[in-house]
């Protein structure tokens, strides 16, 4: 065990993010993250048609929305255990930016209000700014900070895995569904 310790190798440096591609612009951005994310099975709905789709998807449903113009049925502020949140169906927040080469999607805990939302509810719509689009996860963390936000995580697509019984499930452990609505 001493000489592992004394043969252990002093501290390097970290290594320097590489510079952005090239600029592309928007619809290219959009265009390369809406084929990554469709190929994950996720949905695209245009800014028009969602409060239609929120109001279709059932009076008897529990929906949480922490956009003001698309009011839910359930209100955050009422929530003290996210335990509480379990019912959840429907789940509509707002993503701070989205990533064209893998399609993930930047929520912080300013726009979740509860951590485990994204994940415990069934089905998850997620509104992107198409201005917020970046080509790449090191242009992602250049506008992150997590000072200003705390807690964050990337969502990109339904949860889905094929670790039970070597059957594809989805919604084993997050969402059944993902919507995305470029605006």
């Amino acid at each position: 065990m001493e000489g592992i310790r004394s043969n252990k190798p002093g501290p390097r440096p970290l290594p320097t993010l590489p510079p952005d591609p090239l600029s592309l612009d928007i619809d290219e951005l959009e265009r390369a993250f809406r084929e990554v994310l469709s190929a994950s099975k996720t949905t695209f709905l245009e800014p028009e048609k969602l409060a239609g789709y929120v109001r279709d998807f059932g009076a008897d449903k529990t929906i949480v929305s922490t956009l003001p113009e698309l009011g839910g049925t359930l209100d955050l502020v009422t929530i003290d255990d996210p335990l509480q949140l379990a019912g959840v169906d429907l789940t509509i927040l707002h993503a701070r930016l989205g990533v064209a080469e893998n399609g993930a999607m930047w929520l912080s805990e300013t726009e979740m209000v509860h951590r485990v939302l994204p994940f415990i509810t069934q089905h998850l719509v997620l509104i992107v700014d198409r201005a917020t689009l970046v080509p790449t996860m090191h242009a992602a963390y250049r506008r992150i900070d997590i000072c200003e936000t705390g807690f964050g995580v990337f969502v990109a697509g339904p949860s889905k895995t094929a670790d039970i019984e070597q059957s594809l499930v989805i919604g084993a452990h997050g969402p059944r569904s993902l919507i995305v609505c470029l605006r």
